[in-house]
């Protein structure tokens, strides 16, 4: 299988409020910058969605090295959570409704589909890559707050 890097942020003003996401796709040389927005959304919403329009432009099953500043994914995913959400009816352990189930339920498909090692990495400090998806999912929340 092919190694496919990807670099994934998402960005909200407001929370709810405008949003963007930003997404980079990284294979042999070649790179691929992919953004978008919603007008009312979360961060975590756009987090999620960066993840999924990356997996979804993959034409093939992949070894996918994510990185992303969102714990919420990174966490979510790693720690087998999410999974866990989805047994148990969307209800996280502590008996509240987890959130974004419909995003969680396209992401987890896109993991069986590829191998997804997720990694965390702390936002806007010295990871070019996550900071240029910080400034493309700025760049798409600003457009609609406009």
């Amino acid at each position: 299988m092919k190694t496919v890097t990807v670099y994934t942020d998402g960005a909200c003003s407001g929370n709810p409020g405008p949003g963007g996401w930003g997404a980079i796709l990284v294979y042999n040389g070649h790179r691929l910058e992919l953004s978008g927005g919603e007008d009312n959304t979360t961060n975590n919403r756009m987090e999620l969605t960066a993840v999924i329009a990356a997996l979804n432009r993959l034409k093939q099953p992949c070894i996918v090295e994510l990185y992303s500043d969102s714990r919420y994914v990174v966490d979510a995913m790693e720690k087998g959570w999410a999974i866990s959400w989805k047994r148990r009816g969307w209800i996280k352990s502590d008996k509240q409704p987890a959130l974004n189930p419909d995003l969680w339920e396209q992401l987890l498909e896109l993991a069986q589909i590829h191998t997804l090692h997720c990694h965390w990495v702390k936002g806007h400090a010295d990871n070019p890559n996550n900071n240029r998806c910080d400034q493309l999912a700025v760049e798409q929340w600003k457009r609609r707050k406009e």
